[in-house]
C-alpha cells in the first residue's frame, strides 16, 4: 500500500536494506533514465516521449488525461471513468470515508459496500475532490514582491501576502479553488486552479480482506493479489455530475512491453534536497518519526485486541500508521545505503564545481546557497522537537483538539487582512476548511482519550516533565487523567456549537469555557512562535534553492521535473517484470495465483479469503490477469492513479510499489523498482462474477450510467 499523503487533515513488511548497485545509482542521479520523471502538465516531456517511445503526447491528449484525473483531499488520486461522474480510486484511499460511514452494525471497511441503485449511494461526510483545470506560471509576480536585500522575515511576509492576493484574485475571477504552489524548492511558483466536488457518494467497495490481501507480510512486495479499488460518484445540484473528460475502459488490459502512463498526485520527493537536508532526515527526522509510529502502533494494536468494536474504530487509523511506518523504514534504509549517499554527494559536488567554474553563475549568493541552506537547516533541527510536539500537534493527537485549535485560530485570523493570515485561513481555502471543520464524522470518546493519553505522555517525555508548557498542559495530573478530563469535558462533538464558535469573536470563543479550547489557547503563542521561526528559515532555504535551481537548469541545459508537491503529474513507463535473487518475476499475476497464495498459507489471516471468494471460485476465469507492474516513476500520493495506454484508455490503477521502489523518494531506478497496479480486466471479472454488480461493470465499459438517462 502506498502511503497516503495528508492534505487537509492529519492522519496521515519486511524491509531489508535496499541493495542497489553503485553504478546504477550513479547513472540514475546524473543522467535521467528513459522512464524517469514526475512531469508537470504545463511542461510535459513531449520530446522525450517522441524520441524514446515514438509517442505524440499532443495538447488534446494531455488535456483529456489531465481533466480525467482527480485528487482526493484525504491524500490520494483517482479518475473519472464515466460521463456520469463515476470515479475510481483505491480502497485504502477511500478507507477513511468507509470508516466514517460505518457503525457497530454496518462495518463497510470490513464487509464492503454495493449501491445497487443511485438511491442507495451513500454521501461521504467530508470528502472533497479536486480536478485540475488550468496552471499559470506566476513566478515573476511572486518573486517581484521580494525586494533585494530584504531580511528573511520581511521576505517571508511579502511572499505570503502576494501568494494570498494571487489566490484570492483567481478565486473571485474563476470560482475555482486556487493554490499557488512552490516548485523546485522555490525556484518557480505556479497557480493551480481546481474544480471542487464536495457532494461525493460511495458506490462500491470490496471487503478490505481482498483489497489488502496478504496484509503486513505482502505490503510493499510483489507478486501481489489485491483488488484495491473503491468507486465513488461526484454529484452537482443533487444529480450525477456530467463530465466531459473521463477515461474509457480498456477490455484488453496490458501486455508485456507496453508503454503506459500514470496520471496522479505524488506527495513529496526529496531528490533536489542538499546533503545537509538529507542528513537531517536520516539522522533525526526519520528516526524520530519511526519511534513515534512504532509507539502509536503498539498502543492501537493492544487497544484493538480488547474488543471487536475497538478494532473496528481503530482499524483505518492503525492501518495508516502501520503503512507509514513500513514506508519510512524503507526510505531510511535508502538513506543508510552508502552507495546511494555517495552518489548524491558526488552529484552535489559536481554541481557546485560547475557553478564555481562558470563566471555567469559564480555569484556570491549562488556559490553560498548551499551554506545558507545548511545554516537554516541547523536552526530548524535545533527547534524541530518542540515544533513537532506543539505546532505539529504530535503532543495533542486528538481529532477534537484539532477542531479546538482551528476554532481558536479562525477567530484570531479572520480579523486580519487576507494576505496576513496563516495560509489555511485565507479566503481561497475557506470552503475546504469549513467542510472539514463541520464534518459529522463519528468521534469516539474512548479512542480520543487513548490517543490523547499517548501523545500527552510523548509531550512530557520529549520536552521534559519540568518544562513550563508541559506543566501547564498536564495541570498537575497524569497524562491519562488529564486526557480523560479534557475529552469528557469538551462539547466540541456538537457540530452546531462548532458553527457558532466559528462565527464568534476571539473573546466569545474564550468565554465558551471549553477545556480543549482552553488547552489550544494555552499552547498557541508558543506554537505560533515556533511556526514563524521555521517558516522564516524555510524562506532562507527557498531563496537559496531558487539560485541552485537556476544553476541546475543552465548546467543541465534545460528544465527538468521538480520534486513532487501533491500536484498533478504525468509519469510513464514500460510494463515489465524484473529479476530478483536470480529469479524472473513476471509482469503480471492472475486469479489462479490468488487462490494458490491463499492455499500455501492454509488460508490463515492475512491470507484468508472472504467466503464469497471461495463460493464463487468456479465462476471465475482463473487465467484473468490480476495485478501487474511497470517502470513508471511513482511514490506515495499516487495511490489510486489511473494507468492508461497510448489511446488514453484505463488499463489499471496504481495501488503500491514494490520494496525496491521505496528508494524512489530520493533517486529513480528502474532496474527492479516497480509500480504495482490492479488490472482493469480483473475489476470487471470480480464485479460480474463475485459481487453480482453487473450494472457497475456495465457503466465502466459503456462510460455512462445505465438506465438513468436524465435531462441535463
Amino acid at each position: 500500500m502506498i502511503v497516503v499523503i495528508p492534505v487537509t487533515r492529519p492522519r496521515w513488511m519486511r524491509l531489508p536494506i535496499l541493495a542497489v548497485g553503485a553504478a546504477m545509482l550513479f547513472l540514475s542521479i546524473m543522467h535521467s533514465s528513459s522512464n524517469e520523471g514526475m512531469w508537470l502538465y504545463n511542461e510535459p516531456p513531449v520530446k522525450r516521449l517522441k524520441d524514446l517511445h515514438g509517442f505524440d503526447a499532443d495538447a488534446r491528449w494531455l488535456e483529456h488525461i489531465q481533466k480525467s484525473s482527480v485528487r482526493f483531499n484525504s491524500g490520494g488520486s483517482g479518475s473519472f471513468v464515466s460521463e456520469d461522474g463515476l470515479i475510481i480510486s483505491n480502497h485504502h484511499v477511500g478507507s477513511d470515508d468507509l470508516q466514517k460511514l460505518s457503525d457497530p452494525t454496518h462495518n463497510l471497511l470490513r464487509d464492503g459496500f454495493h449501491a445497487r441503485t443511485r438511491a442507495e449511494e451513500k454521501r461521504c461526510l467530508d470528502l472533497e475532490l479536486n480536478v485540475l483545470m488550468s496552471i499559470e506560471d506566476v513566478t515573476a509576480r511572486v518573486n517581484a514582491a521580494v525586494k533585494p536585500g530584504m531580511a528573511s522575515e520581511a521576505a517571508f511576509l511579502a511572499r505570503r501576502s502576494i501568494t494570498a492576493s494571487i489566490e484570492k484574485e483567481s478565486l473571485e475571477k474563476t470560482g475555482l479553488r486556487s493554490d499557488v504552489v512552490p516548485l523546485h524548492q522555490g525556484g518557480a511558483y505556479h497557480l493551480y486552479r481546481y474544480k471542487r466536488y464536495t457532494d461525493v457518494r460511495l458506490v462500491f467497495a470490496p471487503e478490505q480482506q481482498i483489497a489488502f490481501f496478504g496484509g503486513d507480510p505482502d505490503n510493499f512486495e510483489y507478486p501481489r493479489f489485491n483488488l484495491d479499488i473503491c468507486l465513488f460518484r461526484a454529484y452537482e445540484n443533487g444529480k450525477p455530475a456530467r463530465v466531459e473528460h473521463y477515461l474509457k475502459w480498456s477490455t484488453t488490459g496490458v501486455r508485456d512491453g507496453d508503454l503506459v502512463f500514470v496520471s496522479g498526485h505524488p506527495g513529496r520527493t526529496y531528490r533536489q534536497l542538499t546533503m545537509d537536508e538529507l542528513g537531517y532526515l536520516r539522522d533525526w527526522n526519520f528516526p524520530y518519526m519511526l519511534s513515534r509510529l512504532y509507539r502509536q502502533e503498539v498502543v492501537l494494536t493492544a487497544w484493538s485486541a480488547r474488543s471487536d468494536e475497538n478494532a473496528r474504530r481503530a482499524r483505518d487509523l492503525l492501518y495508516g500508521i502501520q503503512n507509514s511506518r513500513k514506508a519510512r523504514v524503507g526510505m531510511q534504509a535508502g538513506l543508510l545505503d552508502p552507495e546511494l549517499v555517495e552518489g548524491k554527494r558526488d552529484a552535489e559536488k559536481r554541481l557546485r564545481a560547475a557553478v564555481a567554474a562558470d563566471p555567469g553563475l559564480a555569484l556570491p549568493e549562488t556559490v553560498g546557497a548551499w551554506d545558507a541552506i545548511a545554516a537554516a537547516q541547523k536552526i530548524i533541527a535545533s527547534n524541530a522537537l518542540a515544533y513537532l510536539q506543539l505546532e505539529g500537534g504530535h503532543g495533542f493527537d486528538s481529532t477534537l483538539f484539532g477542531i479546538a485549535r482551528r476554532l481558536v485560530r479562525a477567530a484570531d485570523e479572520k480579523g486580519k487582512p487576507n494576505g496576513g493570515r496563516l495560509p489555511e485561513y485565507r479566503d481561497s481555502n475557506r470552503e475546504s476548511l469549513e467542510l472539514e471543520l463541520f464534518s459529522e464524522e463519528p468521534i469516539h470518546d474512548d479512542l480520543e482519550t487513548l490517543r490523547l493519553t499517548e501523545s500527552l505522555s510523548s509531550l512530557a517525555e520529549n520536552l521534559g516533565s519540568p518544562n513550563p508548557i508541559v506543566q501547564k498542559v498536564l495541570a498537575g495530573k497524569s497524562p491519562r487523567a488529564r486526557a480523560g478530563e479534557l475529552i469528557t469535558g469538551t462539547k466540541l462533538k456538537d457540530v452546531a456549537l462548532r458553527k457558532k464558535l466559528y462565527a464568534a469573536s476571539p473573546a466569545e470563543v474564550e468565554a465558551a469555557g471549553d477545556p480543549l479550547i482552553e488547552l489550544a489557547r494555552l499552547v498557541d503563542a508558543e506554537s505560533r512562535r515556533l511556526r514563524h521561526m521555521v517558516e522564516e528559515q524555510e524562506e532562507v532555504k527557498r531563496q537559496a534553492h531558487a539560485k541552485i535551481a537556476a544553476a541546475r537548469f543552465k548546467v543541465e541545459h534545460g528544465s527538468t521535473y521538480p520534486d513532487a508537491t501533491f500536484t498533478l503529474r504525468l509519469a510513464y513507463g514500460i510494463v515489465s517484470g524484473y529479476e530478483e535473487d536470480g529469479h524472473k518475476i513476471p509482469f503480471q499475476t492472475t486469479y489462479a495465483g490468488l487462490y494458490e497464495r491463499a492455499a500455501e498459507h492454509h488460508e490463515v489471516p492475512p491470507f484468508d479469503l472472504h467466503p464469497r471468494w471461495m463460493e464463487r471460485k468456479s465462476r471465475l476465469d482463473l487465467a484473468t490477469p490480476f495485478n501487474f507492474v511497470c517502470t513508471a516513476d511513482i511514490i506515495g500520493g499516487n495511490s489510486g492513479s489511473p494507468v492508461v495506454n497510448r489511446a488514453g484508455e484505463f488499463v489499471g490503477i496504481i495501488f503500491d510499489g514494490n520494496i525496491q521502489s521505496l528508494v524512489l523518494d530520493f533517486v529513480y531506478t528502474e532496474k527492479q523498482a516497480r509500480a504495482v497496479s490492479v488490472n482493469c480486466q480483473s475489476i470487471l471479472e470480480a464485479l460480474n462474477k463475485v459481487y453480482d454488480a453487473p450494472e457497475v461493470a456495465a457503466e465502466l465499459v459503456s462510460g455512462r450510467l445505465a438506465g438513468e438517462v436524465e435531462k441535463r
